[in-house]
Formats: C-alpha cells, structure tokens, sequence
C-alpha cells in the first residue's frame, strides 16, 4: 500500500490502477501516474476488462471556498467485461477497499458516462460545504 500512501499524502501520485495478476489471485497495482488531467485517467480504464483505481480527485466549490481535495475509489467493470473477470473483481472488491484508510467515495462505473469528470464531480461534492 505504499504507492497509496503516496497518493493519500499529496506525494508523488494523482491516481493509482490496481488490478488482478494473471492468476487471479492477488490484486497487484498495475500503473501508478502523476498526470494531473482526468482524462489521462480515463484513457487508462479498459473497455473490456475491470479495474479497481484511486484518484485524487479535485475540484472548486466556487463562493470563495477553495479547492477540496477527495480520494475516490473506483471499481470499473464494463458491461463487456467477461463474467468471470466481474464476479472476481466484486468479490474482492471489499479486501482492497478495506485496506485504503482515507478513501472518501466511491464510484462504481460500468461505462463510461458513469466515470465522467461531471458525474465524478456531483457524487463526491454532494455535501461538501459541510466539511
């Protein structure tokens, strides 16, 4: 988890993709990356496998309240995943997710519409002036 922690302290990474090694029996990080576009991100998410992600979502409330900052977990399985690759990744999903101490929403995505930045954006500011 120490690439998480990177991200989680503002270090090093803007998001991080987790997936399963060829066995299936362990989830790996696969890429980490520092690219501060979201759609750098987006071109990471595969059209036909699943994928777990972190991503250290920013975004401007407006009204002179700043920049927030939120970790978001994503689990992306598309709807032409195969239907083994989704029944492993969401029956492991909780270990991972578990494990990322810190993590403030999550965003399931099964196309793309759902991971879309205004998507994104609507999901983790919901409530945020209360902050």
């Amino acid at each position: 988890m120490n690439a998480f922690n990177d991200l989680k302290l503002g270090k090093k990474y803007k998001f991080i993709l987790y997936g399963l090694n060829d066995n299936k029996t362990e989830i790996v990080v696969k890429e980490t990356s520092a690219d501060q576009d979201y759609d750098a991100f987006l071109e990471k998410l595969p059209e036909n496998d699943c994928l777990y992600a972190i991503y250290d979502f920013e975004y401007d409330l407006g009204n002179n309240e700043g920049k927030r900052s939120k970790i978001v977990f994503f689990t992306w399985s598309p709807d032409n995943a195969p239907v083994r690759s989704k029944m492993v990744y969401a029956s492991s999903k909780d270990a991972l997710r578990r494990a990322l101490n810190g993590v403030s929403s999550d965003i399931q995505g099964t196309d793309f519409s759902e991971v879309a930045y205004e998507s994104v954006l609507e999901k983790v500011s919901r409530g945020a002036g209360s902050h």
